[in-house]
């Protein structure tokens, strides 16, 4: 009897199914525009974002320069979104902007190409064009809105995204030291420093500069070594005015120390 109901409702659910891609198929071949207009806002309204998506693909070249032409276009637009085809949906939020510059939700669709640009962009151990590109949309949004509502989401995706770009040159930092490739990494390391001096990393990207200087000191050939080392001592003295409570004071005291008796004991090897 159990097994009997199961297929009851799978025939039912099958029988549902069917006849609502037939009734769509219905409405897509339609050729009243206004009825075709209606269902698609109610598949919309019904969150059947798919089959909305169509009709309105339909619907947009028939109805360019008529009065609903902006709320399908609106709608169109968020369908993408909603689909999660955050491409499709940046392209035609932006062309929102442009088509209907005066409108009231013409600020919205700015904001929100720029997050779907945000939303597209993959995580930070890959390439971060699309990072880069979110992150210059979403900073001209808040210089063109600055009394927004939307400005604190706007200023949180705009940290999220500086972080995924930190994390990146942070990554490649690492990978010049982890394979012995330390003049690279001190290169590496400032640069990273120089770009987001704020981060609550900034310690640990000074501090591996100075070892960084240090290991390509002790692997250098001994006319090298002096200079180089110096370089280690003066990043060093940079960590210790700049970030005085710094965690990494300890080891870096250690190697400090010893650059410094290795700078001495190289200028009595040459006296």
């Amino acid at each position: 009897m159990h097994l009997r109901l199961k297929n009851l409702l799978y025939l039912l659910l099958c029988f549902t199914m069917l006849a609502s891609c037939g009734h769509f198929e219905k409405v897509k071949k339609s050729s009243d525009v206004n009825y075709k207009l209606t269902k698609a806002n109610e598949y919309f309204d019904k969150k059947e974002y798919a089959h909305a998506n169509e009709l309105y693909k339909d619907l947009m070249p028939i109805m360019k320069s008529t009065r609903n032409f902006e709320a399908l276009f609106y709608k169109y637009s968020y369908t993408f979104y909603y689909l999660k085809d955050y491409v499709e949906a940046s392209y035609y939020f932006k062309n929102f902007t442009e088509y209907f510059p005066t409108s009231k939700d013409a600020e919205e669709c700015e904001f929100m190409s720029a997050v779907c640009l945000f939303k597209y962009a993959p995580k930070y151990t890959l390439d971060q064009t699309n990072s880069i590109k979110a992150l210059e949309a979403l900073q001209s949004y808040v210089s063109r809105y600055p009394k927004s509502a939307r400005i604190a989401e706007a200023n949180g995706y705009i940290d999220a995204s500086h972080k995924k770009l930190e994390s990146k040159e942070a990554d490649a930092a690492r990978l010049y030291f982890n394979i012995s490739q330390f003049k690279a990494a001190t290169v590496a390391y400032k640069s990273v420093l120089r770009n987001y001096p704020e981060s609550p990393n900034a310690d640990l990207y000074q501090y591996m500069a100075m070892k960084a200087w240090f290991k390509y000191a002790k692997a250098s050939i001994n006319e090298k070594q002096e200079e180089r080392y110096a370089n280690a001592i003066n990043a060093y003295r940079e960590l210790k005015d700049n970030y005085p409570k710094s965690k990494y004071l300890a080891d870096a005291d250690q190697l400090n120390t010893e650059a410094s008796n290795n700078v001495k004991k190289l200028r009595n090897e040459h006296k």
